[in-house]
């Protein structure tokens, strides 16, 4: 979501401490992913890890995408106050920030999509807008995110965020021990993290551009299927406030169906939709694609 920002900014920095922790945030979970890889070799591996791990990818990858994302960041529907706390924790458990700093960051994103004052510009190249920006970035809550400071559920979950975080990687390893840990946590966690930044990364270099935005937003399949749904992001570009991000049938996109869903039995409303003309003012012409090479 595009917001009127000055033209001139502060540059937050982190601390050393703050980079040592994004560090470890970082390099656990492929310490834990590649040791994964040595347990599968020799068959340590069993259904109860594949399992918990799928369902905490699905359950922390639909907190990101529905509740930071959607509907936090975005306004995109509107929910409960216990639905909306919820879908806030799932995404704590993704291990990837508290709601309101994920917002606040994904907001200056939006107001400076590709320019140098986007915090994973691939101006600085694919391995900066992948992971590179998280060691530089601090977080202006006060110029992006103040109105989210205002929302009590979304304060009360950044508060006790690490605690759902926590749970993620606890859970888990109550479950199946050891290679609960391993699986259900931090091989999660890897792939949750990965395919998130590939968004910021894959979704601005590679793929369709299917709408006209003033950024590099491109359409990626693979991105789409296994972000559900967030990979559409020339779409979502160009139509920052929609709900869905698949505009097309075929487009895959796992959280408009179930926010859809949700909507049918009246769990959440004022759900926001593209209006047909506005698609075809926004479509680019198939002679473009061919001039631009996508």
């Amino acid at each position: 979501m595009a917001r009127t920002v000055p033209a001139t900014e502060p540059k937050l920095e982190k601390s050393p401490l703050e980079k040592f922790v994004v560090l470890l945030i970082v390099v656990l979970p492929f310490l834990g992913t590649i040791y994964a890889m040595v347990m599968l070799w020799q068959q340590y591996v069993d259904w109860l890890d594949v399992t918990l791990m799928l369902v905490l990818y699905v359950i922390s990858g639909l907190g990101i995408t529905i509740g930071f994302h959607r509907m936090l960041t975005h306004k995109s529907f509107e929910t409960s106050r216990p639905l909306k706390a919820l879908f806030l924790i799932m995404g704590c458990m993704a291990l990837e920030g508290d709601p309101t700093s994920w917002a606040s960051t994904h907001i200056q994103h939006h107001a400076h999509s590709d320019d140098e004052d986007d915090p994973h510009s691939p101006l600085e190249g694919l391995w900066h807008s992948h992971v590179g920006w998280l060691f530089t970035h601090k977080n202006n809550i006060e110029m992006y995110g103040k109105w989210l400071t205002k929302d009590p559920t979304v304060v009360w979950v950044t508060k006790t965020w690490y605690v759902w975080a926590a749970l993620g990687i606890i859970i888990p390893t109550l479950i199946a021990g050891w290679s609960g840990l391993i699986w259900g946590g931090l091989v999660r966690i890897f792939l949750t993290h990965h395919i998130t930044w590939s968004v910021n990364s894959i979704c601005h270099t590679f793929g369709r551009r299917d709408y006209n935005t003033r950024d590099a937003s491109r359409n990626n399949f693979i991105v789409g299927l296994l972000a559900f749904g967030e990979g559409w992001h020339n779409n979502h570009h160009a139509f920052p406030r929609s709900a869905f991000h698949g505009l097309q049938w075929w487009q895959v996109d796992i959280s408009a169906y179930i926010i859809r869903a949700l909507e049918k039995v009246g769990l959440v409303w004022n759900v926001h939709r593209v209006k047909p003309e506005d698609l075809r003012k926004r479509q680019r012409t198939p002679a473009l694609h061919e001039v631009m090479g996508d």
